[in-house]
């Protein structure tokens, strides 16, 4: 079975130039037995569940391209993700919060055409189905 995905999760974007910790407030959530609550599949607010990726390296982010006189240049620019969809696949049977548990299998597009994934779901012991 697939871990569910808590409070510390490493997750990764394909155009981010670092993995970052996921945040997921405990508000009506399951709390783990090491105090982290788990995240729903609509934990994919950016900048509040879904930090920074560091440096945004998508040449369809427009913040990545400079006018260099009458060129532009392609320069990377700080990652501000832009997750369009609640996570996916989620748990069909658990739910966190009236929601489907997100999984250690779970991901996301940005709208930067950038992957976001679980890279670590932040602890090993509960599963979802």
């Amino acid at each position: 079975m697939a871990k569910c995905v808590c409070l510390g999760a490493k997750l990764k974007c394909s155009f981010g130039n670092k993995p970052v910790d996921m945040l997921v407030l405990p508000l009506n959530k399951t709390i783990t037995a090491f105090f982290k609550p788990l995240a729903n599949k609509m934990d994919f607010i950016p900048a509040l569940n879904v930090p920074s990726f560091g440096l945004c390296l998508s040449p369809a982010n427009p913040l990545n391209w400079k006018m260099a006189g009458p060129v532009p240049v392609f320069i990377p620019s700080t990652c501000i993700p832009v997750p369009v969809s609640p996570w996916s696949p989620v748990a069909e049977k658990t739910k966190i919060g009236g929601q489907p548990a997100m999984l250690d299998t779970s991901k996301t597009t940005c709208a930067f055409t950038g992957s976001i994934k679980v890279d670590d779901p932040g602890q090993t012991t509960v599963e979802a189905n």
